[in-house]
Order: structure tokens, then C-alpha cells, then sequence
């Protein structure tokens, strides 16, 4: 997924009125203003309530549901083109608040948090603005998981440009 790509989804996306927010790896150069590694996919998390139009929006660009991707809905819904391109969209159910919760089970019994204060930060692909996840919240999202290589880099770049100081002993170079 280069950065022509992404500006080229993001583009369709507000044509179409479907607000989202750049997570992962993409918002993690989002928040920086540069590209700093390449990057198989595009997260963008949306309202629930926006996913039918984004689905139809990205026809167009050739995207349609990989159905054999796990998670699938209602945690997210992965998109592919012809290319290999891919879209993980993360549909968020909004509180009163305005925090996001991603229904991550199919029982309704596991919710994971986009806190509102988190979905204020914006950056820049390709010299295009861009709302974003926090810092924070990118750091967060990867505590819960085996890191990939890609992973260590993102959140290392997080700890030098933004001073994130809840890093794992691994990151902050103890224990390594």
C-alpha cells in the first residue's frame, strides 16, 4: 500500500461523506509526516453506521470483502483489490462521550476502546491532512499482542518522536 494509494482510498472515502481515522502502521507515519517504512495495509477505523458507504465508495478502486480474513465482522472487514491491496477497517459503535468501541466478538462480550481523546490527532501522507489516532493509543493497541518487526519499529519511532515513556522494558533498551 503505497502512499498514492492511500490518499487515492482516502480521497473516495470523503467523496462519499465516510469520515475515518488512520491507525496503524500508516498512522503511525501520519503522525510523524513522513513515510518511514513500507506498509502492507491501511487500517482506518469508522463509524459502524458508515461501513455500507464505504464499502460501496471503494468499489471503484476495485476493493471487495476478503471473507476468509479472521477476525472478520463484526471486529473489522478487510478489503482486497485485484493488486493486493488491503483495507482493515475498524467499524467503532460511538458512546454520548464520543468514544469508539470496536465490537471485537460476535456475542457482544468483548469491546475494544477508541477513547475520544485519542481521535483528535491528526498528520500528514503524502502532504494530505489527515485525522489520526493518538501517539498513545498507537502504543496501547500494541501491548496486547506478539510484535512483528514492523511493530518494533513503529512503536520505537513513537518513543523517540513523541517521548511515549510506557514502553516495555525490550523497547526502552533494558533486558534486551
Amino acid at each position: 500500500m503505497t502512499e498514492s494509494d492511500v490518499i487515492a482510498v482516502l480521497d473516495v472515502l470523503d467523496g462519499a461523506g465516510v469520515d475515518v481515522w488512520i491507525d496503524g502502521g500508516w498512522g503511525v507515519d501520519a503522525l510523524l509526516g513522513r513515510t518511514t517504512r513500507q506498509h502492507p495495509d491501511l487500517d482506518l477505523a469508522l463509524d459502524r453506521r458508515s461501513l455500507t458507504a464505504a464499502e460501496a465508495a471503494l468499489v471503484p478502486l476495485r476493493f471487495q470483502p476478503d471473507r476468509s480474513a479472521l477476525p472478520g465482522p463484526p471486529a473489522r472487514v478487510v478489503l482486497v483489490d485485484p493488486g493486493g491491496r488491503r483495507l482493515d477497517l475498524h467499524p467503532l459503535v460511538f458512546d454520548a462521550d464520543g468514544n469508539g468501541w470496536q465490537q471485537l466478538s460476535t456475542t457482544g462480550r468483548a469491546w475494544g476502546l477508541y477513547p475520544a481523546r485519542d481521535l483528535t490527532a491528526n498528520g500528514t501522507i503524502g502532504g494530505r491532512p489527515v485525522r489520526c489516532i493518538s501517539a498513545a493509543l498507537q502504543v496501547r493497541f500494541r501491548l496486547g499482542y506478539e510484535w512483528t518487526a514492523n511493530d518494533v519499529h513503529d512503536l520505537r519511532v513513537l518513543a523517540i518522536a513523541f517521548g511515549v515513556a510506557s514502553l516495555p522494558p525490550g523497547l526502552r533498551g533494558e533486558g534486551e
